[in-house]
């Protein structure tokens, strides 16, 4: 009985050819190799649950290529049809269409990407050219994915596939509206260089910085530094709007920051200014990273208030990302010498409140 087994099993061996045979082993092996291979393409969310539901996806497709071989080669004997395969033909050539296209922006990125060191680690992010490159490979990739899965469907003259060719252009130029503005806004803010990765900018009307972090087709990706959380923008909706980017300093200085002090009137300017000298001698002593300790601070008058003389330090820093941890240090500095030297940093009364009826 055994060796009826294995007889049986060497006829179906022998039925399938050398093409069969690689590719299900490619197939096996990219199931099994799933996780590694894709560091390589999403380096960037190795710890994230959707490199894991990728790498799933991944293997099942993997397993789902060698299960249709199997079943065409050693089962249907007359080769297979019908819906249920032209479903499971149109997932393969799906899934090898998002194969080819991670492959080829991954190696786009690589050789015309920027190339940054950071800790220690090599890491590329997208350019003008490297994105306009990889949305030509995209849609070469998805015209191709597309004629091929018409061809799959059965329809072979030019006027049924061009009837559905025409559905999807009209789809498509119904939507422009909504994708078209963002590509666009997204090649032109790579083009330019004044909105880059890494870069710290202000939002209109937020008034928290955010870190760059991913300039993508649709979208912008930017880390919010003081709560510490993501925000996803439309790259159309970056160019409608003024964005100060903290990154790029206006002269070799770096960013000028104001520290505001309100003290009152009874307190004589050059009793102020002794003030914040000593404070600033402080700080020079805390050696205090991400401050320019080479360039003068800056010390005056900001506004005479009803109550109050606002005082301003300016000082230098090219650590705009650093800016919320550099005003606690530096706020906390200047208030303890203001206690120590008697300086009340509390706005005054100037009138007096009547709890009387």
């Amino acid at each position: 009985m055994t060796t009826g087994w294995l007889n049986d099993l060497t006829g179906l061996a022998r039925q399938v050819d050398g093409v069969t045979w690689a590719v299900i082993t490619i197939n096996l092996l990219l199931a099994i190799f799933a996780r590694q291979l894709l560091r390589f393409t999403f380096s960037d969310q190795l710890d994230s649950r959707t490199f894991t539901r990728r790498v799933t996806v991944f293997r099942a497709l993997n397993l789902l290529i060698v299960i249709a071989f199997v079943y065409t080669h050693f089962y249907a004997k007359g080769g297979a049809s019908g819906p249920g395969f032209k479903l499971l033909a149109i997932v393969i050539i799906l899934y090898l269409a998002w194969l080819a296209s991670a492959l080829a922006a991954w190696f786009i990125l690589r050789r015309y990407g920027k190339r940054r060191e950071a800790n220690g680690k090599t890491r590329y992010s997208e350019s003008y050219n490297s994105q306009l490159l990889t949305l030509f490979a995209l849609v070469f990739i998805g015209i191709v994915t597309l004629i091929t899965i018409i061809r799959l469907l059965g329809f072979n003259s030019l006027l049924e596939a061009g009837g559905v060719i025409g559905f999807i252009g009209v789809f498509l130029a119904l939507t422009q509206a909504s994708w078209a503005p963002d590509i666009f806004s997204g090649l032109i803010i790579l083009n330019s260089d004044m909105l880059e990765e890494g870069d710290v900018i202000e939002l209109r009307g937020s008034g928290n910085g955010g870190l760059v972090y991913k300039t993508k087709v649709f979208h912008t990706e930017i880390l919010n530094l003081v709560n510490n959380h993501r925000i996803m923008i439309r790259n159309a909706a970056i160019r409608d709007q003024i964005i100060h980017n903290l990154s790029k300093f206006a002269s070799a200085r770096g960013l000028r920051e104001v520290l505001r002090f309100k003290i009152g009137y009874d307190t004589p300017p050059a009793k102020v200014r002794e003030f914040l000298a000593a404070a600033w001698q402080r700080v020079l002593e805390a050696n205090i990273d991400g401050i320019e300790e080479q360039h003068e601070p800056e010390f005056g008058v900001g506004e005479t208030g009803d109550h109050a003389v606002e005082w301003l330090v300016y000082y230098h820093t090219k650590a705009p990302d650093q800016l919320r941890r550099l005003k606690m240090e530096l706020n906390e500095i200047f208030l303890r010498t203001a206690v120590d030297m008697g300086v009340s940093l509390a706005t005054p009364l100037t009138h007096v409140v009547s709890n009387e009826a």
